[in-house]
Protein backbone atom coordinates (compact mmCIF):
# COMPACT_ATOMS: atom_id res chain seq x y z
CA UNK A 1 0.00 0.00 0.00
CA UNK A 2 2.44 2.87 -1.32
CA UNK A 3 -0.50 5.12 -1.29
CA UNK A 4 -0.86 7.64 1.54
CA UNK A 5 -4.96 8.16 2.37
CA UNK A 6 -4.49 12.22 0.97
CA UNK A 7 -3.43 10.60 -2.65
CA UNK A 8 -6.57 8.76 -3.35
CA UNK A 9 -8.95 10.56 -4.91
CA UNK A 10 -12.08 10.40 -2.30
CA UNK A 11 -15.00 10.04 -4.97
CA UNK A 12 -16.14 7.84 -1.77
CA UNK A 13 -15.04 8.69 1.33
CA UNK A 14 -15.24 5.83 3.93
CA UNK A 15 -17.29 6.30 6.94
CA UNK A 16 -17.06 5.96 10.44
CA UNK A 17 -19.06 3.03 10.72
CA UNK A 18 -17.21 1.43 7.90
CA UNK A 19 -14.16 1.76 9.16
CA UNK A 20 -14.86 0.52 12.45
CA UNK A 21 -16.55 -2.88 11.03
CA UNK A 22 -13.44 -3.30 8.85
CA UNK A 23 -10.83 -2.77 12.12
CA UNK A 24 -13.41 -5.26 13.63
CA UNK A 25 -13.54 -7.92 11.35
CA UNK A 26 -9.67 -7.62 11.62
CA UNK A 27 -9.21 -7.82 15.22
CA UNK A 28 -11.05 -10.69 15.59
CA UNK A 29 -10.24 -13.09 12.64
CA UNK A 30 -9.23 -16.39 13.45
CA UNK A 31 -6.56 -16.28 10.96
CA UNK A 32 -3.11 -14.90 11.64
CA UNK A 33 -2.59 -13.52 8.15
CA UNK A 34 -6.05 -13.09 5.71
CA UNK A 35 -6.10 -11.64 1.84
CA UNK A 36 -8.27 -8.87 0.79
CA UNK A 37 -10.26 -10.88 -1.09
CA UNK A 38 -11.17 -13.25 2.26
CA UNK A 39 -11.73 -9.91 4.21
CA UNK A 40 -13.94 -9.21 1.61
CA UNK A 41 -16.30 -12.38 1.73
CA UNK A 42 -16.02 -11.99 5.23
CA UNK A 43 -17.13 -8.28 5.97
CA UNK A 44 -20.56 -7.55 7.74
CA UNK A 45 -21.84 -6.09 4.62
CA UNK A 46 -20.15 -5.13 1.09
CA UNK A 47 -17.58 -2.53 0.90
CA UNK A 48 -16.70 -0.57 -2.35
CA UNK A 49 -12.73 -2.02 -2.99
CA UNK A 50 -11.70 1.67 -3.04
CA UNK A 51 -13.48 2.71 0.21
CA UNK A 52 -11.59 -0.69 1.17
CA UNK A 53 -7.85 0.42 0.51
CA UNK A 54 -8.37 3.86 1.71
CA UNK A 55 -9.12 1.86 5.00
CA UNK A 56 -6.68 -0.29 4.68
CA UNK A 57 -4.07 2.21 4.03
CA UNK A 58 -5.24 4.17 7.26
CA UNK A 59 -5.22 1.04 9.62
CA UNK A 60 -1.70 0.40 8.28
CA UNK A 61 -0.56 4.17 8.54
CA UNK A 62 -1.66 3.81 12.43
CA UNK A 63 0.23 0.95 12.88
CA UNK A 64 -3.03 -1.15 13.48
CA UNK A 65 -2.19 -3.74 10.68
CA UNK A 66 0.85 -4.74 8.52
CA UNK A 67 0.37 -5.54 4.65
CA UNK A 68 2.66 -7.84 3.42
CA UNK A 69 2.97 -10.44 -0.14
CA UNK A 70 0.82 -12.97 2.06
CA UNK A 71 -1.93 -10.74 3.38
CA UNK A 72 -2.93 -8.77 6.14
CA UNK A 73 -2.20 -9.39 9.92
CA UNK A 74 -3.79 -7.15 12.68
CA UNK A 75 -0.72 -6.28 15.02
CA UNK A 76 -2.36 -3.78 17.34
CA UNK A 77 -1.95 -4.49 20.80
CA UNK A 78 -3.14 -2.40 23.70
CA UNK A 79 -2.38 -4.62 26.62
CA UNK A 80 -0.28 -1.81 29.21
CA UNK A 81 2.31 -4.44 30.51
CA UNK A 82 3.34 -4.79 26.67
CA UNK A 83 3.94 -1.33 26.18
CA UNK A 84 4.68 -0.79 29.55
CA UNK A 85 7.59 -3.06 28.82
CA UNK A 86 8.55 -1.63 25.43
CA UNK A 87 8.42 2.27 26.68
CA UNK A 88 11.21 0.80 29.50
CA UNK A 89 13.12 -1.31 27.05
CA UNK A 90 13.21 -4.75 29.07
CA UNK A 91 14.21 -7.87 27.86
CA UNK A 92 11.73 -10.54 27.32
Amino acid sequence: MSKTTQQYKLEHSPTLNTVLMVEDTLKKMDESVITIAHLKKILPKQVNHQVLMIILTYLEQSNKIAVTLKGITWIHNTNPRLRKAIAEGLEL
